[in-house]
Parts: structure tokens; C-alpha cells; sequence
């Protein structure tokens, strides 16, 4: 095997297939990634047995063949070769070894047989669909923040993907939860997905997912089955098998009795939050919420470090209440706010509040409340 290749154009393939490669390895094997080169392509492919990522590049095939190569240390040599300049990557002599050459520079990196590397193989996909990508960016974004890192529930340690019914017909909707807050987004059902499985896409497979969509252009083309689900983005193919495991009733959480209406500027209200948290423990983060006509105060009452207190004129013609939230929580539900303008559907103190952007009604989101 003998390619040579443009040090962006390797650097920017292997930034994409070695972040699925875990540091911490026990199969050697999977520390490394599969180097496959022929027809004018070098192909990388990365797996850590539940996530597979394949991404080709033009390149200079003067020998074809295939092996495998240390990822991150790779990724590390191209990283730190100047730009611009040309790789090439040869068979040693010594068995078992490949060099990389670029300019004066050379490395002598061990390898492992190609053969030995495992196949994600996808199987049979029941459902496939397209969406833009700036669609399916949008999904993950509005709902990812509320993604569960509690390994015990681990079925809520992911992104619920299904198709679901409303009053405007069948629509194709995310929801994460954590159990303390609910992250929901609808857009219109795409050819294809009727009928598919309801599916939960892993927590790491939504972050490479996402880094995949940096730039969202085109469409990606989506198959799935009950077990797996492909995505298809600009000719990079993300593999990864789903969480078995059932996702809760999530409607039963989403209040409908919230009868009062509090409106405020977002980012207003989110520099307040940031700025009275400041003195808040770092156990509780706890804001309280004093809520009456045409104003809001919040407060944060810390023995340990202090108080603070800030108001902000609001909309609201209910009668007073008081409530208290996680402050992270606030500043990750108002950073989802487009508009700026956001709602807050309330009941009680002790009921979970619906916060929605004014001018997008698609995507909702829950928060339960704290005692303060």
C-alpha cells in the first residue's frame, strides 16, 4: 500500500472518524482505524462496536491496500504537519509497520491486519427518509441539553425519535428528558417515516452526529430499523445501534392546566438568572422566582456565601406567585428561545412549568420545579 495525500484533506477525514475511538481500549483493534485505499479513494472507518463512522477522500493511490493504524495518535502527527503540505503513507520493510512521510519528516506507526477489523454491519433498515440537514441539526440541538447522563435509567440517555399525532396531522418529534426537564420538538413527518419504529439514539451518537452537521447543507439521507440507524451526510456514513429499551410516557409530564401566562425578553432574563446564580451553592443552584403583575424578582439566598436579587420587567396579569428552578436548567431552556421572547404557562409553586418560544409553538419544554 503506498497513498499520498493534501494534509487538510487527511486532517479533516481523520477529525471525523477518530472521535468515536475511545482512549481507553481492552480490544486493541479498536484503538486503531481501518486505512483502506484504491480507485483514486483512501477510505477511514472508526468503531467502537456501537457507533461506526466511514468517510472517503481523494487521494494518490500508487499501491492499493489496507490496514489499520493508532487513531488519535495518527490524527495527532497530521494535526501538527504544516498546512498544505503532502502525506504519504507507505509499507515498511519491518513487518507489521507503516511510515508516514511529509516533507523531512518521517513516522514509523505499528499496525494491525485490516482483516481483524470489526464490521458494524448494519443489517436490514425497514425505514428510510431524507431531511435537510439543517432540519435534523435543528432536532438535535432543541432537545440534546435535556439528555439524561443517569447510567441507571439508561433508556433516557438518549434522543427519543418516533412519529407522533396532532391536530395538524402526523409529524416526526424528538423528546429527551432527565427526569427534571422535558425537551420536545415537532416538524413536518417526512416521505418515508410513516410507520417507523419508535427509536432512542444514543447520547455519544448524537454528539458525533452533531459534529457532522458543523456546516448543514443538503439533505442526509436517514435508514433505520428497530436495532439501528444510518445517516448518510455529505458521503460520511454514521452507523450506530439504538438503546434497547422502552421510553417512557412522556405526555403524562406535559402540563395542560398551566393557566397563567408569563412573557419576558430571553436574554434579559437569562443575564439575570447568570448574574443572581452567582452566589447560589453549587449543590443546589437554586433560583426562586417572585412572580406579580408587570414584574420579576428574582433571588438567591445562600447561608454559606450570601444573597442576591434582581428584578425585570415582564408581562404577566395573574396573580402573584412564587417558584423556584434550577438556574442551569433556566439558562439552558432560554438559550433554545429564538424569537427572544419567551413563554412560561404556570400553575403553582409546586407544578411543573411550559416554557415555549413565542413565535414557535413546535418546540415546548418542562421544567419541574425546586423548593426554595
Amino acid at each position: 500500500m503506498k497513498v499520498t495525500i493534501e494534509r487538510n484533506a487527511l486532517l479533516k477525514t481523520l477529525n471525523h472518524v477518530q472521535s468515536v475511538v475511545e482512549r481507553r481500549n481492552t480490544i486493541p483493534i479498536l484503538s486503531n482505524v481501518l486505512v483502506e485505499a484504491s480507485n483514486g479513494e483512501l477510505k477511514l472507518t472508526a468503531t467502537d462496536l456501537d457507533i461506526e463512522i466511514i468517510e472517503s477522500t481523494k487521494a494518490q493511490i500508487d499501491e492499493a491496500g489496507g490496514t489499520t493504524l493508532p487513531a488519535h495518535l495518527m490524527y495527532d502527527i497530521v494535526r501538527k504537519l504544516p498546512d498544505g503540505a503532502q502525506a504519504e503513507l507507505e509499507k515498511t520493510e519491518t513487518d507489521g509497520q507503516f511510515s508516514l512521510y511529509s516533507g523531512r519528516s518521517r513516522f514509523q506507526l505499528q499496525s494491525l491486519p485490516a482483516d481483524d477489523f470489526p464490521n458494524l454491519t448494519a443489517g436490514t433498515m425497514t425505514h428510510g427518509f431524507s431531511l435537510e440537514a439543517a432540519d435534523l441539526k435543528r432536532l438535535l440541538e432543541k432537545t440534546r441539553f435535556a439528555i439524561s447522563t443517569e447510567e441507571t435509567r439508561y433508556y433516557l440517555n438518549g434522543i427519543y425519535l418516533h412519529e407522533a399525532e396532532t391536530e395538524a396531522g402526523p409529524v416526526l418529534r424528538a423528546v429527551a428528558t432527565d427526569g427534571h426537564r422535558l425537551a420536545r420538538i415537532d416538524m413536518d413527518l417526512p416521505e418515508g417515516a410513516a410507520g417507523m419504529p419508535g427509536i432512542i439514539v444514543p447520547r455519544k451518537s448524537v454528539l458525533e452526529l452533531h459534529k457532522l452537521l458543523e456546516n448543514p447543507e443538503g439533505l442526509v439521507e436517514i435508514s433505520l430499523s428497530e436495532a439501528k440507524i444510518r445517516f448518510v451526510i455529505n458521503g460520511i456514513i454514521l452507523t450506530t445501534k439504538l438503546i434497547d429499551g422502552s421510553f417512557p410516557d412522556y405526555q403524562r409530564v406535559i402540563p395542560s392546566q398551566n393557566d397563567k401566562t408569563l412573557e419576558l425578553d430571553a436574554d434579559i432574563f437569562a443575564q439575570a438568572v447568570d448574574r443572581v446564580a452567582t452566589v447560589s451553592s453549587e449543590k443546589g443552584r437554586a433560583v426562586k422566582l417572585a412572580i406579580s403583575p408587570g414584574k420579576l424578582v428574582l433571588s438567591v439566598n445562600n447561608p454559606d456565601s450570601g444573597s442576591a436579587m434582581e428584578e425585570i420587567a415582564v408581562t404577566y396579569d395573574a396573580e402573584s406567585l412564587e417558584v423556584g428552578f434550577n438556574a442551569r436548567y433556566l439558562s439552558d431552556i432560554t438559550a433554545q428561545i429564538e424569537s427572544g421572547q419567551a413563554l412560561f404557562k404556570l400553575a403553582d409553586s409546586g407544578a411543573p412549568a411550559l416554557v415555549s418560544d413565542r413565535e414557535d409553538a413546535r418546540a415546548i419544554y418542562v421544567l419541574m420545579p425546586m423548593r426554595v
